[in-house]
This record gives C-alpha cells, sequence and structure tokens, in this order.
C-alpha cells in the first residue's frame, strides 16, 4: 500500500504541473485569465469548492493531530503549497500502519 501513496504522490506533482505548464505556455497565460477559468462552469466550480472543502478538512484534522498528538505537521503544511495531491498521499504514506 505504501508504493501505491508514493505514485500518488509523484502524480500529485506531475499531473497538476503539466496542466499548469501547458497553461504558462498558451497565448493566454494571465492571472486574471486563470481564475475566470476557475470558475467559469458549474462543473469546474464544483470540483474547485470540492478540493477546497476537502482540503480545508485535512487542515483541520492535521492541526487536530498536532494539538492533541503532537504530530510535526510543517512538512505536509509545506507540501500543500505544491497541492493538496501532494499532501493527502504524503500523510498517509507517513502514517500506513501507525
Amino acid at each position: 500500500m505504501k508504493k501505491i501513496f508514493f505514485v500518488l504522490c509523484i502524480l500529485g506533482v506531475a499531473l497538476p504541473y503539466y496542466q499548469l505548464f501547458l497553461f504558462l505556455n498558451s497565448s493566454t497565460a494571465t492571472l486574471d485569465y486563470f481564475f475566470s477559468e476557475i470558475y467559469s462552469s458549474h462543473p469546474t466550480s464544483m470540483i474547485t469548492w470540492d478540493i477546497t472543502i476537502a482540503y480545508l478538512s485535512f487542515l483541520s484534522f492535521l492541526i487536530y493531530k498536532k494539538i492533541k498528538k503532537g504530530l510535526g505537521i510543517s512538512k505536509y503544511i509545506l507540501a500543500s503549497l505544491v497541492g493538496f495531491s501532494l499532501a493527502l498521499p504524503l500523510y498517509l504514506y507517513d502514517n500506513y500502519d501507525k
């Protein structure tokens, strides 16, 4: 199972950043266009809000574990700067079998 979480960590970096690379190489690569596209349709907005709420839930859980169990969460907070698609698999990888 740890191997699967490790592969998901790699995919969690590679796939989103590949899409970012494609966006930055397009002729419409502006911050205004980026944010307008995030909420351009209801399905896209649904996915954006789904990921946002999932990340906030994960962040709340990490803070709870830090307070109650003394879990070091800085690694996961830094990983979330790359993306939630890295932070969650990394947490699962580190805490599998605990």
